[in-house]
């Protein structure tokens, strides 16, 4: 049996059949999605008293800023749908693509796989799935995300607008101007890393360097105010789906493909996949 790792889309969503028709128009699709976000609410909104007692999420807070009218601005479920529309899109491809371009860079590398599945196999164990908790302990499955992030950005380049009149490294920069941060160069760039075309989670043995947006040579989340949101939860998902699907698989690449012959080749877009989706093998390693 194989499996295909590849990039998931809302478009996948036109594989529902829709009365003998493939696919929802974008008004059925749209009434879809929104009754899932009003299930969100009102489940948020029937727990309420329980929420208080315990830790609340990113709903509980938006629903807490509607209910007290503090906003400043008109703020109403509408709203709260539509922040929680774009964290869930926005987080799709990307978090989908950074998995793929991870298991592929893995499974290239066999001395990574086992160094990975070592680590696992010391912290979890081969008795149990990871779950969130073990992930600060995952060190080397860290270093394994973060040379992924900086080898493959998924959002390859970034877009900012001048504030006001500047110069950086001897460039005019004018107010207003758009500027096209490119991710994926700073993640190559010789002069930040050493051999920077290498695949080596090592490189991040004993460095502070993370994506977290404070160190400049690695960016893949953006930096300062116009960071993405979503890093902490793309980065949580990132790293489970990994260490999920290498902790509980071996993986194997079909017709006797060697891992060095795997294609790496990009599709350039908004957001950078592999032009030709993994195809792999997995079989299953952990005690029954």
């Amino acid at each position: 049996m194989s499996v295909r790792i590849a990039s998931v889309s809302a478009d996948m969503t036109c594989l529902m059949v829709f009365g003998g028709r493939l696919g929802p128009t974008v008004e059925e699709l749209s009434k879809i999605l929104d009754r899932f976000l009003e299930r969100i609410i009102d489940d948020h909104v029937q727990n309420k008293e329980e929420k208080q007692q315990s830790s609340q999420d990113f709903v509980d807070t938006m629903m807490g800023i509607m209910e007290s009218g503090e906003a400043g601005f008109d703020f109403d479920r509408r709203h709260v749908k539509a922040v929680l529309m774009d964290m869930l899109l926005a987080g799709m491809d990307t978090s989908a693509a950074i998995v793929e371009w991870a298991l592929s860079e893995v499974i290239r590398h066999p001395a990574v796989t086992k160094k990975l599945q070592k680590e696992l196999e010391d912290i979890v164990g081969l008795d149990e799935m990871v779950n969130e908790s073990h992930l600060s302990s995952l060190k080397y499955l860290d270093y394994v995300v973060r040379e992924s992030m900086r080898l493959h950005p998924v959002v390859p380049l970034l877009i900012h607008e001048g504030m006001e009149d500047c110069e950086v490294d001897r460039f005019h920069i004018q107010k207003k101007s758009r500027v096209l941060v490119n991710v994926w160069a700073i993640g190559r760039d010789p002069d930040a890393w050493t051999d920077p075309e290498a695949f080596s989670p090592e490189r991040f043995l004993g460095s502070n360097v993370d994506v977290r947006g404070r160190d400049f040579q690695l960016i893949p989340f953006g930096t300062g105010r116009r960071g993405c949101p979503g890093l902490q939860l793309g980065l949580t998902i990132v790293q489970l789906m990994v260490a999920q699907l290498v902790h509980c698989f071996d993986w194997e690449l079909p017709h006797g493909m060697q891992p060095g012959e795997l294609d790496m080749s990009e599709n350039f877009g908004l957001v950078t996949a592999k032009a030709k989706h993994l195809m792999a093998i997995p079989k299953y390693r952990l005690h029954q």
